[in-house]
């Protein structure tokens, strides 16, 4: 019996990257690439980036498993999603210079379609939690404007679809134990000691 496959040529991975190019160029200028992502290497793991026009939407862990984040995205954003690392660029850039131990804030913009009411208050004011500084669950929930919303600033930062560049990772508990991270207890960590170090 003959291997019908035996005929079939070999994929050739140059042209097969010029052709995703080119489809992601012509998706772009068609207006129908609405999130873009790409992934990179980091200390604390592979990370997903994506991005609509209006910037960063979700930076994302590998234990939360990438391609659900990307199915994720397509349900609750659009479906018109493609792998475009250039739209990207320059977040990965950035925290390429994050994680060297060069840059201290991200200059990028961000896009809170993901978050809405309470959760993005808290969000907005996670941005100014100083590089190298902590600040409680109980004094982002002062900052946020209701004081007894613990839990739900916990929540918030678990949920937070930013993680590093909106840094839920310097929010610690009163105790000044590290608490949860939704990139796993041992990241943040991590991220702490790095910045430590940097000061």
């Amino acid at each position: 019996m003959n291997n019908v496959f035996a005929a079939l040529p070999e994929v050739d991975a140059d042209a097969n990257r010029r052709l995703h190019s080119r489809l992601v160029a012509a998706a772009d200028s068609a207006g129908l690439l609405d999130v873009a992502y790409r992934t990179i290497d980091s200390p604390i793991g592979t990370l997903l980036l994506a991005a609509t026009n209006d910037g960063l939407m979700r930076v994302a862990f590998d234990c939360e498993g990438h391609d659900q984040v990307l199915t994720t995205l397509a349900d609750r954003v659009s479906p018109r999603i493609l792998n475009a690392p250039a739209r990207l660029d320059a977040v990965a850039h950035q925290l390429d210079e994050y994680f060297a131990g060069r840059r201290s804030a991200f200059d990028v913009r961000l896009d809170f379609r993901l978050a809405a009411g309470f959760r993005r208050d808290v969000l907005r004011q996670l941005q100014h939690i100083d590089y190298g500084k902590t600040a409680s669950y109980a004094q982002i929930a002062a900052k946020a404007g209701n004081p007894k919303a613990v839990r739900a600033v916990g929540t918030a930062c678990a949920l937070n679809p930013l993680p590093l560049v909106v840094p839920c990772h310097r929010v610690v508990r009163s105790d000044g134990v590290a608490g949860n991270y939704r990139g796993g207890t041992q990241a943040k960590l991590t991220l702490l000691a790095l910045e430590a170090r940097q000061r």
